[in-house]
């Protein structure tokens, strides 16, 4: 261990009043727009974006500007702030592409530095909540990857790309450089794939004969990139934890309802010793993903192995919550009509995205140069 991970802060777990208050403000928000109803027949129609939902939380609310300083159209937070957004937007598993452009595409856009010129013009309207942006490269893309993501050159397809349909703008990582280039402009195709999960679509985006704007050299970029995936994978964490402590109340709330044999089949032993399990790993996802959030807002040396140890935890934690969640609803957790399935799906993906769990588990392996598992 180095001499400045053993000086370095201690990482702050709890949510501060602030924090609290604006998690007040998105639930209240998701609870009138977003709530399962809605959700469930959103994905059965075209798109599953409410664009009124999106304007009222980066806009009206000021959660797309949150990561920008005040001084470029931002709110001044930090990740710890966006960090509780994503809690909330896991809790409820609303489509919004807050994870793609509110935090990997404008954390790439602050890293490049610049207080003026396209990429800080982008990054204000970013911050107003007036375009999004997405990095064109597959969602798996773990950090490690950043570097590797830069090559190729305009003309190319990209498949697995998150929701690049609602996308206004595309980032480009190419050999030469970053690239913006207007995602509905001739010569870009963006064509929706079949994901798995419904509320966060993908999809294939082609670029032949299209035209961008340089935002960067191919060093500089190759750094932005991993910095917005880093920020990606750390924050997804805190989805994932919405995701499953949204699983365990709702379990909890319908054992408590479910009665067989004239009483609740919470009461029974052996589903109160799954749950009381599953309540252990959700407070130790908290503390994982809090502490990930933390690293990344402080600018903390280990904010790497923070990000790499919540994504290796949270991700199957939010898996095994929502299979719990599934069956010991019974019947009823197998119905379209349940939103049960919403929370599996997202799980089952965000297992995936930005690295899989084994993915970062070899990663803080090489950070702490231990054996590998």
């Amino acid at each position: 261990m180095t001499a400045q991970t053993e000086t370095a802060q201690a990482p702050d777990l709890l949510y501060s009043e602030a924090e609290e208050d604006l998690r007040a403000a998105v639930r209240a928000l998701l609870a009138d727009k977003a709530d399962a109803p809605t959700v469930i027949a959103a994905i059965e129609s075209d798109t599953p974006y409410d664009l009124r939902l999106w304007e009222s939380l980066a806009a009206g609310i000021g959660a797309a500007g949150l990561l920008v300083p005040e001084k470029l159209g931002g709110q001044g937070a930090s990740h710890r702030e966006a960090a509780v957004v994503l809690e909330e937007l896991g809790r409820s598993v609303a489509p919004a592409p807050y994870l793609t452009s509110a935090v990997v595409a404008t954390e790439i856009l602050l890293a490049l530095g610049a207080e003026d010129g396209p990429a800080a013009e982008l990054l204000g309207e970013l911050a107003a909540g007036t375009r999004t942006a997405v990095l064109a490269v597959p969602l798996a893309t773990a950090p490690a990857d950043g570097a590797s993501a830069m090559a190729g050159t305009l003309d190319r397809t990209v498949t697995g790309v998150a929701e690049a349909a609602v996308a206004d703008v595309l980032l480009v990582p190419t050999a030469e450089g970053l690239y913006a280039v207007d995602a509905r402009s001739a010569g870009v195709t963006v064509q929706p794939l079949v994901p798995l999960d419904l509320t966060r679509p993908l999809a294939a985006v082609t670029l032949a004969g299209a035209s961008g704007t340089l935002l960067a050299e191919a060093g500089p970029a190759a750094e932005a990139v991993g910095r917005g995936l880093l920020a990606g994978a750390g924050l997804l964490a805190s989805e994932q934890l919405g995701v499953a402590e949204w699983c365990l109340a709702e379990t909890v709330r319908h054992t408590r309802e479910r009665h067989q044999f004239n009483r609740p089949v919470g009461s029974f032993q052996s589903l109160k010793h799954r749950m009381a399990q599953l309540w252990l790993e959700v407070v130790s996802a908290r503390a994982a993903a809090r502490n990930a959030a933390d690293a990344l807002a402080n600018g903390s040396p280990d904010a790497p192995l923070a990000v790499a140890v919540a994504q290796a935890y949270c991700s199957r934690v939010a898996v095994h919550a929502a299979e719990e969640c599934v069956q010991l609803h019974g019947g009823i957790g197998m119905t379209w009509e349940h939103p049960a399935h919403l929370y599996l799906k997202r799980a089952k993906a965000d297992s995936v995205a930005f690295g899989t769990a084994g993915r970062h588990r070899d990663a803080v392996a090489a950070l702490t140069e231990l054996p590998a598992p």
